[in-house]
C-alpha cells in the first residue's frame, strides 16, 4: 500500500523535525521546506495528500501559501500552524481556504487528530476524481431545487466540506438550515462520526452547562452519575447549534473558550478534556444586529462566522415550488395510494403567495389540502392560503383635490395582515404560542400583546 506523503514548511528547524518525527509515526512519508520558494518548487514535482505550513516564513506568509494551494493545488489540504492566541490569524487562513489550524506550542494529539481528517479528505478526493460537479449533482436528491441560487448553494456545500472552518448557515425558519448543515458534514472527512444537532433555545438554562459540556457524579444536586455532553457525544464529528442565538451571554463565553481551545471542561471536572468537533451553527435571528445590541458576543460572532452560508427562502426561489410540491405530495401520500394532482390554479396561488414559514409551511398547507381535496385533485380553494385584498379606492371625481382626498381605512386593513399572519402561525404551530412567536420571529410577550390587542382567543 502506497504511503501518504506531507509537505512540512517551517523555518525553525526543531519545528520541522516534531512534524517529521510526528508524521513518521504515523507511516507519513515527508518533504520538507524551510521557504515559499523551496515549498513553490516541492509542489511542483510530487503529489502531496497534506501540507502544514508554519504562519511566519521568511520570504513571504502561510497565508501566501494557502492562496498559492488554493488557485494552483485546490485538491490539497493545508493546515496551518498559528502562535498561541493568534486567533484572528487562524481565522483568516481558514477564510483563506485552509483546512484547519494548530497553534504552537503544538499539541501532539491535535495534530494527529487534524492529519488523520485531512487524509480522508484527500483520500476521498482521489476517489471522486476531484471535488467537481458530480457530487453536487447527487446532493440534488436531498437538496431540492434547479433555481440559480439552489444550484450555487449546493457547490458552496462541496467547498465547505472540505474545510474545518466553522460555518455561519442564516436564513428564515423553514428554509432547511440543518439540512444544508447535515449536508457539509455527510461529503466532508467527519461523515463517519456523528452529526449531532442541538436547539439551543430549548435548553432550560441551569441545565445548559452540563448538557455541552458534561458533569461528573455528584457535581451539583441531583447529578448522581457522570454524563458526557453534546461536545463529548460529537467527538470526532459534527456539532450543529440550532438557534445559536437564543444562547446566554455566560454560555457564550464558555462555548467561545471551548471552540478556541479545542477542549471542555465537565462540570465538577478539575481539568480540560481535548475535544474534536466541527462546529456548524444556524439561526433564523439577525446576528449582526444582536451583536450591536449587546446581546451577542462580539468575539464568539467572529469565530463561529468564519464563513456565512445563505439559506434562500421560498420566495427567492419561486421557480422551485412545483419541484418540491411534487416532492412533498409524492413523500406524504401512503404507498398504493393516488397522488393527488396540483390544478392549475392551485400552482398558480402557491407560486405567488409570499410563505413566511418557507419550505416547512408548504409543506403543512399540502398536507392538510390532501385531507380537503375532493377528486384526488388539489383546488386553490383547498390550500386555504391567507386571502388579504387591499380596500378598493374610490375613484377621483372631477371637484376632487389632494387636499380634499377620501381618507383610507389602513388600520382596519393593517389589523387584517397581522391577524392573518398570526393565525396562520398558530394553525401550523397547531396553537403552540412559543412555537408561533419563534416563527413570526417576535418574543412570545409581544405575541400575547398582539392576540390581546386584535381581540383574539
Amino acid at each position: 500500500m502506497t504511503r501518504h506523503l506531507a509537505l512540512v514548511v517551517d523555518d525553525e528547524p526543531d519545528i520541522r523535525e516534531l512534524l517529521e518525527l510526528t508524521l513518521g509515526r504515523m507511516e507519513i512519508d515527508t518533504f520538507a521546506a524551510e521557504n515559499l520558494t523551496q515549498a513553490r518548487a516541492l509542489l511542483a514535482e510530487h503529489p502531496f495528500d497534506l501540507c502544514l505550513t508554519d504562519m511566519r516564513l521568511p520570504d513571504g506568509s502561510g497565508m501566501d501559501l494557502v492562496e498559492y494551494i488554493q488557485n494552483n493545488h485546490s485538491s490539497l489540504p493545508v493546515a496551518v500552524i498559528t502562535a498561541h492566541g493568534s486567533m484572528e490569524m487562524a481565522i483568516s487562513a481558514l477564510k483563506a481556504g485552509a483546512f484547519d489550524f494548530v497553534s504552537k506550542p503544538v499539541d501532539l494529539h491535535v495534530l494527529r487528530t487534524l492529519v488523520t481528517a485531512a487524509l480522508k479528505l484527500s483520500e476521498q478526493s482521489t476517489q471522486s476524481g476531484g471535488y467537481t460537479g458530480v457530487r453536487e449533482r447527487r446532493s440534488r436528491h436531498i437538496l431540492l431545487g434547479d433555481s440559480a441560487p439552489m444550484q450555487a448553494i449546493r457547490a458552496t456545500i462541496v467547498k465547505l466540506a472540505r474545510s474545518q472552518a466553522p460555518v455561519y448557515i442564516s436564513g428564515e425558519s423553514g428554509t432547511g438550515k440543518e439540512l444544508i448543515a447535515h449536508l457539509i458534514h455527510d461529503k466532508g472527512p467527519r461523515a463517519d462520526g456523528l452529526f449531532v444537532p442541538v436547539n439551543c433555545g430549548a435548553i432550560p438554562e441551569q441545565l445548559m452547562e452540563s448538557e455541552f459540556f458534561g458533569h461528573k457524579k455528584g457535581s451539583f444536586t441531583g447529578a448522581g452519575g457522570g454524563k458526557d455532553g453534546l461536545f463529548q457525544a460529537a467527538h470526532g464529528g459534527t456539532l450543529f447549534l440550532d438557534e445559536v442565538a437564543d444562547l446566554p451571554l455566560h454560555m457564550q463565553v464558555k462555548l467561545l473558550r471551548a471552540i478556541q481551545e479545542k477542549a471542555v471542561r465537565p462540570v465538577g471536572a478539575q481539568k480540560e478534556t481535548p475535544i474534536d468537533v466541527r462546529i456548524l451553527c444556524a439561526t433564523h435571528k439577525n446576528l449582526a444586529a444582536l451583536v450591536k445590541e449587546g446581546a451577542f458576543r462580539e468575539d464568539l460572532y467572529y469565530r463561529l462566522n468564519v464563513i456565512e452560508l445563505h439559506a434562500p427562502s421560498l420566495r427567492e426561489r419561486r421557480e422551485d415550488i412545483p419541484l418540491l410540491a411534487e416532492h412533498i405530495l409524492n413523500r406524504l401520500v401512503p404507498p398504493g395510494t393516488a397522488i393527488p394532482a396540483l390544478s392549475k390554479d392551485a400552482h398558480q396561488a402557491l407560486s405567488g403567495y409570499s410563505f413566511p414559514g418557507n419550505v416547512r409551511e408548504l409543506e403543512n398547507i399540502l398536507e392538510r389540502a390532501i385531507t380537503l381535496c375532493e377528486g384526488n385533485v388539489i383546488q386553490d380553494d383547498d390550500l386555504h392560503l391567507p386571502r388579504t385584498h387591499a380596500p378598493e379606492i374610490p375613484a377621483p371625481t372631477a371637484a376632487a383635490t389632494p387636499a380634499a382626498a377620501v381618507p383610507l381605512p389602513l388600520a382596519p386593513y393593517l389589523d387584517t395582515i397581522e391577524k392573518d399572519t398570526i393565525m396562520k402561525a398558530l394553525e401550523q404551530t397547531r396553537h403552540n404560542k412559543t412555537a408561533a412567536a419563534k416563527l413570526l420571529g417576535i418574543t412570545f410577550r409581544a405575541l400575547r400583546y398582539r392576540l390581546k390587542k386584535l381581540g383574539v382567543e
